[in-house]
């Protein structure tokens, strides 16, 4: 497949209700566009699209309750106490085990907060546009599960700094622009910070991007790595009930 005009979509529905966080890159990492919009404007912009691959940072559907079968636990290493995890989908007790919590995703759609429901939306929309899960090797449009929290996990090898501190935004974008995704180098506001600076309380923060817009550029990125570079990526979980896509070949085991 070529990328010429492919775009690589990050889609971050976590604030629920108030405005979905979107970034677009192209095929040599190009920031096209990092936006908000309702669910609405962001499935307009997506179905536009001719070619693109699209992360999500949402399950992509509920717990489809695998992790109480016993066939399917017995296939998993280290195979799960008896008794414990049957409440986790698979992808969620696999990244555990390496020490990365994620969020659980619960059996009954009207039982996932807000942000999960309007994940489902976004996925089920896409389909009707033409998307397909990925992988497909002859499909235009692809999406794919995302989970931030994991994906700069292991492009940093360690856990990050929380995402709503400074530091952790700094972490985050600094590892975004050392992997050449067209942002601000994070380094260079230290270049501005003065003594007088400080004093006034006055930080030079306008070219430091929110916890949100990371979020949906690190979607973005993984959706690249999946489509340019599939030998770079790890899918973890099982296709039932949704794979979760890290932009890693492989995983320490622990983080």
């Amino acid at each position: 497949m070529l990328f010429n005009n492919t775009v690589f979509i990050g889609i971050d529905p976590t604030a629920g209700e108030r405005p979905i966080t979107y970034a677009v890159l192209d095929q040599d990492l190009r920031l096209l566009a990092l936006s908000q919009g309702d669910i609405n404007d962001v499935l307009a912009f997506a179905g536009g699209q001719e070619t693109a691959f699209v992360g999500i940072n949402s399950p992509r559907r509920p717990n489809q309750k695998l992790m109480q079968q016993e066939e399917i636990r017995q296939e998993l290493s280290p195979i799960p106490t008896p008794g414990r995890w049957t409440s986790f989908r698979v992808a969620e007790y696999r990244l555990f085990q390496h020490n990365i919590r994620i969020p659980r995703t619960c059996a009954k759609t009207e039982a996932c907060p807000g942000w999960m429901q309007t994940g489902f939306k976004i996925y089920r929309r896409l389909e009707k546009f033409g998307y397909r899960e990925y992988p497909q090797e002859e499909a235009s449009l692809q999406v794919l599960e995302v989970y931030p929290h994991a994906a700069y996990t292991v492009l940093l090898g360690i856990l990050p700094f929380k995402k709503k501190t400074l530091m952790g935004r700094l972490q985050r974008q600094v590892l975004l622009h050392s992997k050449s995704v067209e942002v601000p180098d994070a380094m260079r506001i230290f270049e501005e910070i003065t003594r007088y600076r400080i004093l006034q309380g006055i930080l030079p923060l306008d070219r430091l991007y929110s916890p949100e817009e990371l979020d949906a550029l690190i979607a973005a990125y993984t959706a690249w790595t999946a489509a340019i570079k599939p030998e770079q990526i790890t899918q973890v979980g099982d296709s039932r009930e949704g794979e979760i896509v890290l932009p890693t070949a492989s995983l320490e085991t622990k983080y």
